[in-house]
C-alpha cells in the first residue's frame, strides 16, 4: 500500500492540516473531521495515468 501525505487548509477553520492517502486506490471520496474545529471536511481525490494526484478538500 502506497501512502501520500497531503496537506490543506481546513475550509473552515483555515488551519493546514494533512490526510495521508491510499494510493493504492486511485480514485476515491470520503468525509474526515477536521482535527482542530471537528467540523466535517469532503476530501475526495484522483490519482492519473502518470501518478499526478488531483486533490480537493472542501466543506462537507
Amino acid at each position: 500500500m502506497e501512502q501520500y501525505e497531503q496537506f490543506f487548509n481546513c475550509p473552515h477553520c483555515g488551519t493546514i492540516i494533512s490526510v495521508l492517502l491510499d494510493l493504492s486506490i486511485p480514485n476515491q471520496e470520503y468525509t474526515e473531521d477536521c482535527e482542530v474545529c471537528c467540523r466535517p471536511i469532503e476530501i475526495r481525490y484522483e490519482v492519473g495515468v502518470d501518478g499526478e494526484i488531483d486533490f480537493e478538500g472542501r466543506r462537507s
